[in-house]
């Protein structure tokens, strides 16, 4: 498989575009040890783009959220209940932590999420709903909560 390459502005551009949902269907917010996929598209339906949710199976509170574009490029990823990330640079980020697309480096770099943007880092159903806004996904596909959610 061809290795796909963005530019910093073309990844920028990207993680800024309006997202919404594809259709109507309600996705069940995963469980322990689950994961769902949740298609989304660009408001002007030129991007297609994937919203991952994946929970540990025994820490409730770990667990991953991250959007894709083009399939397989990892544009931001949010790491909760994890271990703390060592960054390129040697530098390590405490968990919960942000991973944002950087040319070259894909989704290895790691920061601490800015506060002014996720109210309530022990919550991960809020946290999912802010990371959506990070995101600029601005019609949320509609996830219920489950039993452990």
């Amino acid at each position: 498989m061809p290795e796909i390459e963005l530019t910093q502005q073309e990844a920028d551009a990207l993680i800024a575009l309006e997202k919404r949902r594809i259709d109507d269907r309600t996705w069940d917010y995963p469980g322990t040890g689950g994961s769902i996929t949740v298609p989304l598209i660009s408001t002007d339906e030129r991007e297609e783009f994937l919203l991952d949710i994946r929970r540990n199976r025994i820490d409730l509170l770990k667990g991953t959220y991250q959007t894709r574009a083009r399939h397989v490029i990892v544009l931001v990823r949010l790491d909760f209940g994890a271990r703390p990330h060592r960054n390129p640079d040697g530098e390590e980020i405490g968990s919960p932590h942000l991973h944002v697309f950087r040319e070259q480096f894909g989704d290895k770099w790691a920061f601490a999420p800015p506060p002014d943007r996720f109210q309530d880092l022990n919550d991960p159903w809020r946290v999912l709903s802010d990371f959506m806004n990070y995101c600029a996904i601005v019609d949320q596909p509609d996830i219920r909560k489950g039993l452990f959610s």
